[in-house]
């Protein structure tokens, strides 16, 4: 990874300091660093919009442009591609230069015109009502795992996780790549996450205990009614990448294969 990513990461640190507003969630030599900026946004009828903006740089970056995804429970999966979509078209007018910051206060400048409708017009009782289906609806949380050294030890703790959260899914492996889908009630998916992040799920290289510093969130969604429901949580070993997108377009899910596996190959 290049010193000047590095530089540009802790520009935007100090920056964006408040809690949760700057996250770091992976860092390789070999694949660059993976952070995560959240912003609230004003958009039409001056709404807050939040804005979740994960920049993977890669080791090549500023000569290669950064990858983008963005998330935002206030907007539609399309708005947000177009978010993403826009995003991608700044940051190629700042090729071979520091360009987060400029692209974050791009879309804070500009997202009532990329969105092109409210994100929300409803009245009080409307908002009550998709407050409550937002929490009753079923979610979708797909990780990315760096690595895992003791790795029965690892998949037995993530099945106990799952079978004590309820929730169903996958963890998969194929080759070096491992990731983990999974379904579920919100505030289940949002105490797996803790888990993950808080436990000593693993050991470091001299087979100490060591909690999970390597993990990615690459898409924390509802489902969809084309979304596949699994019954189960399985863990599954794939002996190539086309038997991973295949189990993931048999679920409905050939678009999040597409957005998110690819990049964990560069």
């Amino acid at each position: 990874m290049s010193g000047q990513a590095l530089e540009e990461l802790s520009a935007l640190a100090a920056i964006y300091c408040e809690r949760d507003a700057c996250e770091v969630l992976a860092v390789s030599e070999t694949h660059g660093v993976t952070f995560r900026i959240q912003i609230n946004v004003k958009e039409l009828l001056d709404t807050d919009i939040l804005l979740k903006l994960v920049f993977h740089l890669p080791v090549n970056y500023p000569s290669t442009l950064p990858e983008i995804s963005v998330n935002s429970d206030q907007l539609t999966r399309a708005q947000c591609t177009d978010v993403k979509d826009k995003l991608l078209e700044q940051a190629k007018k700042h090729l071979s230069e520091p360009m987060v910051h400029e692209l974050v206060l791009w879309i804070q400048e500009n997202l009532k015109y990329v969105i092109k409708q409210p994100a929300t017009v409803c009245n009080e009782k409307t908002t009550l009502s998709k407050a409550e289906s937002t929490e009753d609806a079923i979610w979708m949380l797909l990780v990315h795992l760096d690595h895992m050294r003791a790795k029965a030890k690892y998949v037995k703790t993530v099945e106990k996780w799952a079978s004590d959260l309820r929730l169903t899914g996958r963890l998969m492996f194929v080759g070096k790549i491992i990731l983990i889908l999974l379904q579920g009630d919100r505030s289940n998916i949002k105490e797996y996450l803790i888990l993950q992040k808080t436990s000593k799920v693993d050991v470091d290289s001299s087979g100490k205990k060591c909690k999970e510093k390597m993990i990615s969130v690459l898409c924390e969604t509802k489902v969809q009614p084309q979304h596949k429901r699994f019954q189960m949580f399985e863990v599954k070993e794939y002996s190539t990448l086309d038997e991973l997108q295949k189990e993931f377009e048999t679920a409905g899910l050939a678009t999040l294969f597409s957005e998110f596996v690819p990049p964990l190959l560069k």
